[in-house]
């Protein structure tokens, strides 16, 4: 396959974990409501998702270039197509901590080979960031596609009801259908280091020392404030939608497609907006519209009463607004990756994006699991407006991060 196919192997891969990955929030409800489990025990399949990444990333980054990044996707796929057989097989808790660790473990692979490859097909800064964009637009698109297929599979009368693991057999069935995909297409070949000394060992050396350059370490924290910020609000606006807006649970789950939705159209947007405007200026605005939508949409959400009738035309205002804080989120994250990705050379592409699927692990888990404490013990609307405290602190990396690229990475 040419590079375009390369490219459809990409956009595949990224499209079906959006699908997994993003399920947590889904998974955590009906959790919930299937087998009984506290929000506050429900909330570690974040930390099953997201530890695995955390942990694969920092391990195997280095090692990829080496591996191979397609056959490295193959192996991700490979394991989930195994795993998501296991959840209508025996369908149980515990199996959806299995199942959320495979992904997790299975996508820093993905993550790390997709971002590595783009490096490799785009020569210029500009079309690295256009690409980036494009492509986390098209992952939520897969997001927006995950929450509607899994919806389909719940028993609306009977939420309770286990009909809604036989999705996996359908998701096996995608990532086994995406190995194909992948054995087709031919990947660039990655630059591998061979000055003296170079190997296993000094690639994982290099990739931690990027951490003492001032700019990566900014990055990774910025990197983690949006992703806290991210999977906060994303992992519990299915329930925020259930218990604070009394939505019914299939509806609960369609809803907060809206909000991968609003991702979507921004990251796509921001594809064509930073042709035109520096990446700053657009994320300095974006923040402040996040901040601002959070003031002015969840008043909407107080004062609710359950509705046994509930349809989309009577649903409340705030099943609408709250979601759309996604289309001035979605552009920061690809932006500030492309950032400091273009600011590296190409052979350190693999080692970053090691360290840019680590701290985006630990902030997914931070985010989801400081969300579903305060959801627990002071309700839904006190969390998502404790998401203005990271917004603020992300405003403060961002104007730190404009300082520091200016000089060498």
């Amino acid at each position: 396959m040419t590079a375009i196919g390369v490219r459809i192997a990409l956009f595949s891969a990224y499209f079906l974990f959006a699908i997994l990955l993003n399920s947590v929030g889904t998974v955590i409800l009906q959790s919930i409501v299937s087998f009984g489990v506290s929000k506050e025990d429900a909330s570690i399949l974040e930390a099953f998702k997201d530890l695995p990444i955390a942990a694969v990333s920092f391990l195997v980054a280095s090692l990829l270039p080496r591996l191979g990044y397609r056959r490295a996707m193959v192996i991700g796929f490979a394991t989930v197509a195994g795993a998501c057989l296991l959840m209508p097989l025996a369908p149980a808790f515990a199996t959806a901590k299995i199942l959320f660790f495979a992904i997790g473990a299975s996508f820093a692979l993905i993550k790390v080979s997709v971002y590595s490859t783009i490096g490799l097909l785009t020569d210029n800064s500009n079309k690295h960031a256009s690409f980036l964009n494009l492509i986390e637009g098209f992952f939520m698109l897969g997001v927006l596609a995950g929450y509607w297929v899994f919806a389909a599979f719940i028993d609306s009368a009977n939420p309770a009801s286990l009909t809604w693991v036989n999705v996996y057999w359908l998701l096996s069935a995608v990532a086994a259908a995406n190995v194909v995909i992948l054995l087709l297409a031919k990947f660039p070949k990655a630059p591998v280091s061979t000055a003296p000394g170079s190997g296993l060992l000094a690639d994982f050396a290099a990739m931690f020392a990027l951490l003492w350059k001032p700019a990566v370490l900014v990055f990774v924290i910025s990197a983690f404030l949006y992703v806290l910020i991210e999977q906060g609000i994303g992992t519990w606006l299915p329930t925020f939608n259930n218990e604070v807006l009394h939505l019914p649970a299939a509806m609960s789950v369609q809803a907060a497609s809206i909000y991968a939705l609003a991702l979507a159209v921004g990251r796509l947007g921001a594809g064509v907006i930073l042709r035109f405007i520096d990446w700053f200026w657009l994320l300095v605005i974006c923040v402040a519209a996040m901040a601002a939508l959070i003031l002015l949409a969840l008043p909407l959400a107080t004062g609710l009463e359950p509705d046994p009738e509930m349809s989309w035309l009577s649903a409340p205002l705030a099943a609408y607004v709250v979601p759309l804080i996604g289309l001035f989120m979605a552009p920061i994250y690809p932006a500030i990756n492309s950032v400091i990705l273009s600011s590296l050379p190409r052979e350190r592409h693999a080692a970053m994006a090691g360290l840019i699927v680590v701290f985006s692990a630990l902030g997914g888990t931070t985010g989801s699991f400081v969300t579903g404490r305060t959801f627990a013990a002071f309700g839904g609307a006190t969390a998502f407006y404790l998401s203005l405290v990271p917004m603020a602190a992300i405003m403060i990396a961002l104007i730190v991060l404009k300082r520091l690229v200016r000089k060498p990475a």
